[in-house]
Order: C-alpha cells, then structure tokens, then sequence
C-alpha cells in the first residue's frame, strides 16, 4: 500500500512540477513528499528528479516510469469504482488535448460545463492544430479533428458534423468570375490546409457521379482562422466551416459559390478520443458521458429552435 501511496505522490509532484505544490494538493508537508521520492528512487535505482533551488525535471527514466505509473493508477481506480457499490466522484487533474479552432469557437460551453458539474477535477487543456499520440504525449482525452490523431490505437466517436461551405471575398472575385460548376474551380486559387494534413482536392457529386477537383493553392496553413482571413483579404477560394464563416456570409464579405452541388464528404468532423484501456478513469468516463449527453442535448434543441423562428 505504500508503494502505490509513493506512486501516487511521484504522479502529483510531476504533474504538478513542485515538491510543494503536490504536498499542497495531497495534503501533506513537503518532507513526507521529499521522502516518499527519495524511497521509489531507492527502490527504482534511478534518480527520477533533477532538482534545482527553483524548479525540478524528469529524468529520462522518470519520462518512462511516469506513463506506466499513469496506467496502473488509473486502472486501480477504475477498478475499485466498478467494484464499489457506491458512487465515486471523479477527481484529480484530467489532461486534455483539443483543436484550437474548435475549443474557442464550439468547446468552450462543453469544457465550462463539465468543470461546473464536476468541481473535483482539474482541467488541464492544451490546445493545438497538430497531430497527437494521446498515450506517448501523456493527454487522457483529445477533442480533435481525424487527421490529428498520429495513430490509429485511440478510440473514437464523433460528436460533431460540421458542414464546409465554399467561399470567396467580394475583392477576389472583382477579378476572378465567379466558377458556375466545379470544374472551373481548376482555374482558380485556393487557401487551403497543407498536403501534410489533408489532400489539396474537393470532390462533388456531379450528375450521379463522383468529380474531384485539385486545388492549387499559394497560401496554406493549418489555422482555419488565418485561412478564413486570408480568403477575407481575396487571397483566394476557401472551403471553410459554415460556423466559421456565417457571420461574414450573412454581412456579404464572402460570397458562398457553387450552392447547387453536393461536396463529398466536406464535412469536419469533431471527434472525442481516448485511449484503448479496459478500464476507464472515473474523470475520463464522466468527460465522455457529459460530451455524448451535451451534444445530445444540443441536437435536440436544434430543431426546437428552428421551430420557434419559423
């Protein structure tokens, strides 16, 4: 029981990145944190610290021993909760990596819910438009679009859908008409996402049949508000969240071109992910449970909504 009592307190203190702000959080003073390192390092054999008189490090061994750590005391946890008769409330700091467009434009009302309902856990968010190895980058869950995740271990469910709309600046298109079918698309230019991340094309259904369309590009990125604002400074043709353009389509800024024709598989998807573990933290469980219940719940008053404005 000590071991694991030391495990945990090895997890705080890096999680934490202080001797003392892990005793804080466990309560204790920071001599029994001191102590309870220097005994997992003696029965390690390896330092697992480097210590300076203003902050500490991991050691290369600690790096290794810290994700396995993670692993057991979660799967104990999970396992005494599926044992208990009892509730057990979630707790402790829950690591989530999630896309940066996504979280401050559609995420944050799902995130500030689910510390509202759950006060016990602590939020740790890093947000980025890059891939991701939830399980060698240490996140308990990612908030992502497909192609972040850089393996294909993760488990994953789609919250949200979001439709792609085509789109151009007034200032563009005073010099480049306007395309009236998909294939003039091949005569104009794109701001689009770099290769690296998504296939520079755009297919249609045209006629019954499938139609894809290379884009040839000048600018790419992988911010989809820099690419939004390039398209607005008529850099070029844009295909774009809807909910990231509305407001500029409803001003007339962007033009929406080509209405007419059905893009194949445009939308983005939203997906939640998380690693392949029998067992399940209780943290990680009630972040998935909430996410699947909001957006539940948000789909439902979508169409109440719409009803109300008709």
């Amino acid at each position: 029981m000590e071991y694991i009592e030391s495990l945990r307190i090895f997890r705080t203190v890096v999680e934490a990145k202080s001797f003392t702000r892990a005793a804080d959080i466990l309560g204790l003073t920071t001599p029994v944190v001191s102590r309870a390192i220097a005994a997992l390092e003696r029965r390690l054999g390896s330092r697992l610290f480097h210590r300076t008189t203003r902050q500490i490090s991991l050691t290369e061994a600690a790096e290794r021993f810290y994700d396995g750590c993670c692993r057991v005391l979660d799967d104990l946890e999970a396992l005494e909760a599926s044992a208990s008769t009892q509730t057990q409330e979630p707790s402790g700091v829950l690591r989530l990596v999630a896309h940066t467009t996504a979280t401050l434009n559609r995420l944050v009302p799902l995130i500030a819910s689910f510390k509202r309902k759950h006060p016990k856990v602590d939020l740790d968010v890093t947000l980025t438009e890059r891939p991701v190895d939830l399980v060698a980058d240490g996140y308990d869950l990612g908030i992502v679009l497909p192609f972040m995740l850089s393996t294909d271990t993760a488990v994953t469910r789609v919250l949200e859908r979001m439709p792609v709309v085509i789109a151009a600046s007034a200032q563009y298109l005073e010099t480049h008409p306007a395309p009236k079918h998909p294939s003039e698309l091949q005569d104009h230019v794109f701001v689009t996402t770099p290769p690296s991340l998504r296939k520079p094309a755009l297919t249609f259904k045209v006629d019954g049949e499938d139609l894809t369309i290379p884009l040839k590009y000048e600018v790419a990125s992988n911010s989809p508000i820099f690419n939004r604002q390039m398209v607005l400074e008529g850099f070029g043709i844009g295909a774009i969240a809807t909910a990231l353009v509305q407001a500029e389509l409803d001003s007339g800024r962007l033009v929406q071109l080509l209405e007419g024709f059905e893009i194949v598989g445009s939308a983005i998807e939203i997906r939640l992910a998380y690693s392949t573990r029998t067992l399940l933290p209780a943290k990680v469980r009630a972040f998935v449970d909430h996410a699947v219940a909001f957006y539940d719940a948000m789909e439902t008053a979508q169409p109440e909504r719409a009803a109300r404005q008709a």
